[in-house]
């Protein structure tokens, strides 16, 4: 599986995470990328990037130039995201000069205008929802109505659309996030000083799993945050993958550990699904009870049972009977496995299990349509004719299985 792996072990902010993504095209890949961002915004800002050297380590940094100055370049405090209000050093011009885009309703159109893919636009659309929804919840306002400083502005909008856009451009089937380095300390904003992570970053990071880390200073914005739950489908510590590329997207200010978003892209990092194995030893039970006990297990929600033959004390032949389920069944599954077998006692084992992605199709043959199944994954694919339905022909056409099966293959 294609896996994009976001570090945020230095936190997340828009521009961060939009260099880091950038960094991992060609030259050509991140010429095209810019030339479309820029067009998209249509001359209200213009996005550049540039190799960054950080701790000794080339990245790159990605700036957003509103009439020709980078949005808040004279009052950056925190790392990341050059345009990240909260430390409140707005100047009156500013406010007037962004006014009519501090709407949500005015961002959307913003974001409806620009010539990019229905794809882009509506996960652009989403995260501007979403930090519209924390702001509102924070200030205790309509989030239709509300007018806040943060998220208000173009270098916003180009951060968002263009993580989005390379997020379309690099096409990972999934991706992973690393728990979230907040920073620490305070963060200065327009209603004053508040502690780290902001509220709105801390709503829009709920339920997902962040740390205070040593250095004192806001390392995730609002935007960051809002991308980073977006678009990550767990998070959890750097999966197993081959890695193909690397990125790195740097911040503005100078730390002891590198500033910057770290991303990896490549094959593998596929979470195993957590099952329960439920297993006793039986040797006083006939077949056919057996089988009557296997029917009923598959009944209570099993996902598997088996038989293994074991040699018991006493000297005597036993059967190993196991059964694989979700930990949701396993109450209705011990209740069966003791109502319809002799055992006194069921062990339990957490068990990971890896699979391929299934899919199914229909293919015609002289017989009418067979259900094809085809299994796909670990740099492996293998498909089959559904033996039920290959059963049926054959005995209704008097032929062996090989038969109806290398008449398929033809």
């Amino acid at each position: 599986m294609r896996t994009l792996y976001i570090d945020c072990g230095m936190g997340v902010a828009g521009d961060m995470l939009t260099g880091a993504l950038l960094d991992l095209l060609d030259e050509q890949g991140q010429a095209a990328f810019l030339k479309e961002i820029n067009a998209a915004l249509a001359g209200k800002a213009v996005v550049t990037a540039a190799p960054d050297v950080k701790c000794g380590v080339q990245g790159l940094h990605v700036s957003v130039k509103i009439g020709g100055a980078e949005e808040g370049a004279e009052h950056h405090h925190h790392d990341g995201e050059h345009h990240h209000h909260h430390d409140g050093e707005h100047h009156h011009h500013d406010e007037e000069h962004h006014h009519h885009h501090n709407g949500i309703k005015e961002i959307r159109e913003l974001i409806d205008a620009a010539p990019l893919s229905d794809n882009v636009r509506h996960h652009a659309r989403e995260v501007f929802d979403s930090i519209a929804f924390a702001e509102s919840q924070v200030h205790g306002q309509d989030m239709e109505h509300i007018h806040f400083h943060e998220v208000g502005t173009v270098d916003a909008v180009a951060d968002v659309l263009g993580v989005c856009l390379l997020m379309e451009r690099l096409g990972p089937e999934q991706v992973v996030a690393s728990p979230v380095n907040v920073g620490g300390g305070t963060v200065k904003c327009a209603h004053g000083i508040l502690p780290v992570p902001a509220p709105a970053t801390e709503l829009l990071l709920r339920g997902k799993p962040w740390y205070e880390g040593q250095i004192k200073s806001e390392l995730c914005t609002p935007t960051g945050a809002a991308l980073v739950t977006h678009f990550a489908d767990r998070f959890d510590s750097a999966p197993i993958l081959r890695v193909e590329k690397c990125g790195y997207g740097t911040g503005t200010k100078e730390f002891e550990r590198l500033n910057a978003v770290r991303v990896l892209l490549g094959e593998g990092g596929d979470a195993p699904e957590h099952l329960l194995e439920l297993s006793c030893n039986l040797d006083d039970m006939t077949g056919e009870e057996l089988g009557f006990a296997m029917e009923r297990l598959f009944e209570a929600g099993a996902l598997d049972v088996w038989t293994t033959a074991i040699g018991m004390k006493k000297s005597r032949p036993g059967v190993l009977l196991s059964v694989l389920c979700q930990a949701a069944e396993r109450d209705a599954l011990l209740k069966s496995m003791f109502q319809h077998t002799t055992t006194l006692g069921v062990r339990e084992r957490l068990c990971a299990r890896h699979t391929l992605e299934r899919s199914f199709r229909k293919e015609e043959t002289p017989w009418g349509e067979v259900t094809v199944k085809r299994a796909e994954g670990w740099n492996a694919a293998r498909e089959k004719p559904e033996y039920e339905e290959l059963a049926r022909i054959a005995r209704e056409n008097g032929l062996s299985l090989r038969d109806v099966k290398e008449k398929i293959k033809k």
